[in-house]
């Protein structure tokens, strides 16, 4: 008997600490203020894992059509800042990035990186306009 009430004391500690865990996007979000000052990112656009895919898949299909377009030397250009501005930003994972998969680290990485460039609108998503301005 005392064996089976440690057992389910134990068992509902644990199912309680599972239900007090952040969300994927809640530390996504956490990720991203976190690495807002390491990007120079809009401290107000802390996007989801989905929204940071979203963004870096615009931008690769921009750098696509660009290069299929012939503009090779510009679309390098902008990958070199994205990716400078990327490594800056990833030097030493913060600490609030740390439940996240890789991937999912890195698509906020690189998603603030953009961001932090100013190539994004108003709602967070990329402006390719803004890039090719820059």
């Amino acid at each position: 008997m005392r064996r089976t009430t440690i057992l389910l004391a134990a068992c509902l500690l644990a199912g309680t600490a599972v239900g007090c865990s952040k969300s994927n996007d809640e530390n996504a979000k956490d990720c991203a203020t976190a690495l807002t000052e390491r990007t120079g990112s809009d401290s107000a656009d802390t996007p989801t894992v989905s929204e940071a895919e979203e963004l870096v898949a615009a931008f690769d299909e921009t750098l696509a059509g660009m290069v299929r377009s012939g503009y090779e030397d510009q679309a390098k250009t902008a990958f070199d800042k994205v990716e400078k501005k990327t490594k800056e930003g990833g030097e030493g994972q913060p600490e609030a990035c740390e439940p996240l998969s890789e991937d999912d680290y890195n698509a906020l990485l690189m998603a603030t990186a953009i961001d932090g460039l100013g190539w994004t609108d108003e709602d967070g998503r990329f402006d390719k306009l803004k890039m090719v301005e820059d």
